[in-house]
């Protein structure tokens, strides 16, 4: 019942028959990596045509976590063992948690508390308001991924779910950080499970998609991939969408427990999540390319050359598509034809993903800061 609940909010495709009123009306937050629980990376904000820096923020160390945004703040891990807290508006500090190692996981933000792992092995939980600790979960190994969440079965608690390289997936209450139930599979965990129909969906460098139950933490399916899983998968209709390490981009048919189609093109590995439309799958490749298929058949339909590569996830705003590469530059490029609108020179690799609200992106940078982009007043 729950999870209906959640896939009733988060619909893939989300930004499909919103109206640029709606959109631009302020009410689209971006709580978690790839935007919402199924990880399916498309924006309910519009971004406008012309797009300038407004503001950038420096940090310790490179910023590989990918932000949240909610309530006019942006929520980011550092390199430098840090999670920071800035005004969207104007990219002022307004706090900083401390943890014992790099965080490149992503936060989450839920119910007034913030929750992101740590290469400590630890997962946390902060005041949203003022970062002060509330409790601190230590799994066997670094945890790299972003937390997801899910009701609990009687939706009477908030459960985050989160992996780690202890080769586990950790279910915990949300409220104390208390174990719920803990999944092991035969290698490393490296991306953020996704949530959808009371299930959740993860690959893991054990080259298996496993598909397990949300309420017990109990097996449903593990389905072969043929190399190792280092992104997130996306899941819309029951069928996951996700790269691996031996050049192939596959769409699975999670009710079968089969391929439904397999993109491969130059043998380069996928290491980004992708972004699942309607009708259309968006995914970055060590290729140096951004790539634009078909989401019914994998038929190639556009690629994006950038000079480095593309590890950041891509994220789809209305007739946009936003994604950084290696190359150190932030692009803008047409959904319908993978021409490029826009484009940023950072310098540096770019290998976060965007965060897009309130007509603004945010992405961080290896040259350890957080940059927002947006219409200048």
């Amino acid at each position: 019942m729950a999870a209906t609940m959640l896939v009733a909010i988060w619909p893939a495709g989300i930004a499909e028959g919103l109206d640029a009123g709606n959109a631009a009306s302020g009410a689209s937050p971006w709580p978690m990596f790839r935007g919402n629980p199924a990880l399916t990376g498309v924006a309910s904000s519009l971004l406008p045509d012309k797009l300038s820096l407004l503001w950038s923020f420096k940090t310790g160390g490179p910023v590989k976590s990918s932000a949240a945004i909610m309530e006019g703040r942006v929520f980011v891990g550092s390199g430098d063992g840090s999670v920071y807290a800035l005004d969207l508006v104007t990219g002022k500090k307004s706090w900083t948690a401390k943890t014992g190692g790099p965080v490149d996981s992503s936060p989450l933000v839920l119910g007034g508390k913030v929750f992101f792992g740590s290469t400590d092995a630890s997962l946390y939980a902060v005041d949203a308001a003022d970062g002060k600790p509330l409790w601190k979960y230590v799994t066997g190994d670094k945890i790299l991924g972003a937390p997801n969440w899910v009701k609990s079965p009687k939706g009477d608690a908030d459960w985050v779910l989160v992996g780690s390289y202890d080769f586990k997936l950790h279910c915990v209450d949300a409220a104390t950080g208390r174990s719920n139930w803990v999944y092991e599979t035969g290698n490393y965990i490296n991306g953020s499970p996704a949530v959808f129909e009371g299930k959740t969906a993860f690959g893991g460098c054990d080259a298996i998609l496993h598909v397990i139950s949300l309420d017990k933490g109990e097996k449903v399916k593990e389905i072969e991939a043929g190399a190792y899983i280092a992104a997130s998968v996306a899941v819309a209709d029951n069928r996951a969408y996700f790269g691996h390490y031996e050049n192939e981009f596959l769409c699975i048919d999670v009710d079968k427990g089969e391929r439904a189609w397999t993109f491969k093109d130059r043998d380069f590995p996928y290491f980004s999540s992708p972004a699942v439309t309607k009708d259309r799958v968006v995914f970055g490749g060590r290729d140096k390319l951004l790539h634009c298929v078909k989401r019914e058949n994998g038929e190639n339909l556009w690629a994006f050359p950038t000079q480095g590569k593309v590890d950041s996830s891509p994220v789809v705003a209305g007739d946009k598509v936003v994604v950084g590469s290696d190359d150190g530059r932030v692009y803008v490029v047409s959904l319908k034809d993978g021409n490029k609108l826009w484009s940023y020179e950072i310098g540096k690799p770019v290998g976060s993903s965007p965060a897009i609200a309130n007509g603004r992106f945010v992405i961080g940078s290896d040259d350890g800061s957080v940059y927002c982009f947006g219409m200048k007043k």
